[in-house]
């Protein structure tokens, strides 16, 4: 972070200053205080089993110059009405403060599906050219977001951000803390359909990283999806297109899927597609992505028509492209076992977009010499369609021809249910309740030359066993979520 002064965080906060206004910020921006660094600001956030204002006095121990804090402490402190709210302001001070001082363009993410795997590449895309603060995690909320302005300082030319949202109106907030110079909008899907309301909330929702764009701001929309494209007519300034159909302005053909997964296109982009200061001619690169599954093409062609916007090469794009690797844990991440299985780890979360993609990626690895398994935990938070989702997900697996189904879980018992209803029987689809009854059952099951999908929302603990699976030994590779 720049560095302030505790009187400039308590006039950009609107916060009551209890310490020397001299005092000094200059390190880190936290909210836990193992984290803390000499110079830190500790912002002590009420959590729902600890509250960060018992952790200030050793925040301050271990080097924090000042707490943002909603009471008086005995440590020096910024006191304000809300620490959440106060944390956004600062934010949104410190990231107008660099804009004034220097060439600091923003770009932002969101999407049902592929928001972590799209800023991961754009991060690797854009740092050749300058340096890049990009988040860690899925750092895309009212608290990860603005922790992640906090790291820009004057050398940062770019500022990569993933907005995520739960309702209408959370991406209007996060934007008014970081006005995006560059929005780029993936897939209206039916992730979190049950907090929304309904598939034409998720798009409302979403829209509003385009209208919350910068003055002279750029919308990069995803042309395949007709939700996201319609989006255009609310841009307040210039909208570029990418996608695979012939109108996109930056678009994916010749595509093709190997054995492993990954799949290579020919990036073709249409004249003034890259800025005015680009060729005014059509022009092509070929890319190939380290990245494992189809679906991964939408995330590489939002990367890189935002990081074409933002001055980068089509050769350097292309170029970064395949070399780009999965750089967030539990998202399509392969790992060869020495025992000859495949294991792919995709139990970060899940929804039925993210699911049928993972599903179609393991019927390609495993093709007719290898033997798929699918475990499958349940999808979260999609409401009254819960059931209906999971029943479908049911019958997708058996028309993949997958050979072994392990259903883990009463919440994700819909899938067990349409798999049997859709056909499948015997041994080929199995129940069982819990984390530790799939281990126990994959011990037993699982042989050499098998490949093994895991998937699941976070919440329902089936990362435990992708990693268990995936510690048997190798190397992790490959991509990330849908």
């Amino acid at each position: 972070m720049i560095e302030l002064t505790a009187a400039q965080v308590a006039a950009a906060t609107g916060g009551r200053l209890s310490a020397d206004p001299e005092v000094r910020v200059g390190g880190p921006v936290v909210v836990d205080s193992r984290r803390v660094a000499p110079g830190s600001l500790f912002v002590a956030l009420p959590g729902e089993h600890v509250d960060g204002h018992d952790f200030a006095a050793g925040a301050v121990a271990a080097g924090a110059t000042l707490v943002l804090a909603a009471r008086e402490l005995d440590v020096p402190c910024v006191v304000v009405d809300d620490v959440q709210t106060a944390l956004g302001e600062l934010a949104r001070h410190v990231l107008a403060t660099l804009r004034e001082r220097g060439d600091l363009r923003v770009v932002a993410v969101t999407g049902s599906v592929g928001k972590t795997t799209t800023k991961d590449l754009l991060g690797q895309l854009l740092r050749p050219e300058g340096e890049t603060v990009v988040p860690r995690g899925s750092f895309n909320n009212e608290i990860g977001l603005p922790l992640t302005v906090l790291e820009a300082d004057e050398s940062t030319r770019f500022l990569v951000l993933e907005m995520g949202a739960s309702g209408v109106g959370h991406l209007t907030y996060l934007t008014r803390i970081a006005p995006p110079d560059v929005s780029v909008v993936l897939v209206v899907g039916s992730a979190h359909l049950g907090e929304f309301g309904g598939i034409e909330a998720v798009a409302r929702a979403k829209s509003e990283l385009v209208t919350g764009l910068a003055p002279g701001g750029v919308a990069v929309l995803n042309a395949d999806d007709l939700r996201v494209a319609a989006m255009a007519d609310l841009a307040p300034g210039e909208v570029v297109t990418f996608g695979t159909i012939p109108a996109a302005d930056v678009r994916a053909e010749d595509l093709g899927i190997d054995r492993t997964g990954r799949a290579s296109f020919t990036l073709r982009v249409r004249p003034g597609a890259a800025g005015d200061a680009r060729p005014s001619e059509e022009t092509r690169a070929r890319a190939t992505l380290g990245l494992v599954g189809e679906h991964h093409v939408t995330n590489a062609l939002a990367a890189a028509t935002a990081a074409l916007r933002l001055g980068v090469a089509l050769p350097d794009v292309a170029a970064r492209l395949s070399d780009a690797r999965a750089l967030s844990p539990h998202r399509m991440q392969v790992t060869e076992r020495p025992d000859g299985i495949t294991v792919i780890d995709d139990s970060y979360n899940a929804n039925p977009d993210s699911m049928r993609a993972a599903l179609k990626a393991l019927a390609v690895m495993a093709g007719r010499d290898r033997r798929s398994v699918a475990v499958l935990g349940e999808m979260l938070e999609l409401g009254e369609d819960s059931r209906v989702a999971h029943d479908d997900l049911g019958r997708l697996v058996v028309r993949l021809n997958v050979k072994l189904l392990v259903v883990v879980g009463e919440g994700a018992g819909g899938i067990h249910d349409g798999a049997t209803q859709e056909g499948s029987w015997g041994d080929e689809t199995r129940f069982v309740p819990d984390v530790e009854a799939a281990s126990a059952l994959l011990r037993d099951e699982l042989r050499e030359g098998d490949v093994v999908l895991v998937k699941a929302s976070n919440g329902s603990g089936l990362w435990r066993l992708g990693d268990e699976l995936a510690a048997a030994g190798g190397d992790a590779s490959g991509g990330d979520r849908a």
